[in-house]
């Protein structure tokens, strides 16, 4: 899951994602995991950090969301 976040977001491949936390809540129908990502370069020096919301619903037809900041 973490190189279809990198493409999504536009990561240099050189670049690695490395987790700091996971949350998960379910509101309404929808089952969202949130992860926090530190952004490493080549040199493993933190360049950036985002906050990840994958979200699923629930019911068909079972759409899913995934947005950062």
């Amino acid at each position: 899951m973490t190189q279809e976040y990198k493409n999504k977001i536009g990561i240099p491949e050189t670049h690695t994602l490395k987790l700091i936390s996971t949350d998960r809540k379910v509101k309404k129908g929808v089952d969202t995991d949130i992860y926090v990502y530190d952004e490493l370069d080549q040199n493993g020096e933190k360049v950036n950090s985002y906050t990840i919301s994958d979200s699923t619903s629930m019911y068909p037809p079972f759409n899913r969301t995934i947005r950062w900041e």
